[in-house]
């Protein structure tokens, strides 16, 4: 017998009505590929994971929980916010003055860091558990003072 060196055509066989397989809807439905979907993937289809998709099934690193709920639940705001509230917040009680300072202090009011979107144009002392260089440097720049964690409610509490 012949050795079959090309590779054997299967699809389009001649130019008739069926190509050749057969009369009533033969290679046509679901059946001929196999399964809708990811059907057969860790069975008949194994050699198609391997081959295009290697990474499919397993595991690939971890998200650590803590990392997520560290910065899921960091609550923010900008230094530009800060400094439009800063006068409603004094009539409001919430902010107090220090000779011209407008003390702000977001620990109370539920921020956990300063961002520095905006601009300020007041002299504000913002307390925060964290803030950014460049809410720092323009809460500075605007004759403000800025104090970093709980050291500063402490000593008013006492």
């Amino acid at each position: 017998m012949v050795v079959r060196r090309e590779k054997k055509s299967r699809k389009l066989r001649g130019r008739t009505r069926t190509m050749g397989w057969g009369r009533i809807g033969q290679h046509r439905k679901s059946g001929s590929r196999g399964g809708f979907g990811a059907v057969g993937f860790h069975k008949h289809k194994w050699t198609w994971v391997i081959k295009y998709a290697p990474n499919w099934y397993g595991k690939h690193g971890f998200v650590s929980i803590y990392e997520v709920k560290k910065y899921r639940y960091m609550k923010a705001i900008n230094v530009g916010e800060l400094n439009e509230i800063a006068r409603e917040l004094v009539a409001r009680n919430t902010a107090l003055r220090e000779g011209e300072l407008i003390v702000i202090d977001t620990i109370q009011l539920g921020y956990d860091k300063v961002l520095g979107e905006g601009s300020v144009t007041m002299p504000l002392k913002v307390i925060a558990k964290s803030i950014t260089e460049a809410a720092r440097r323009k809460i500075e720049e605007a004759g403000g003072k800025v104090v970093v964690g709980l050291e500063e409610a402490e000593e008013r509490s006492e």
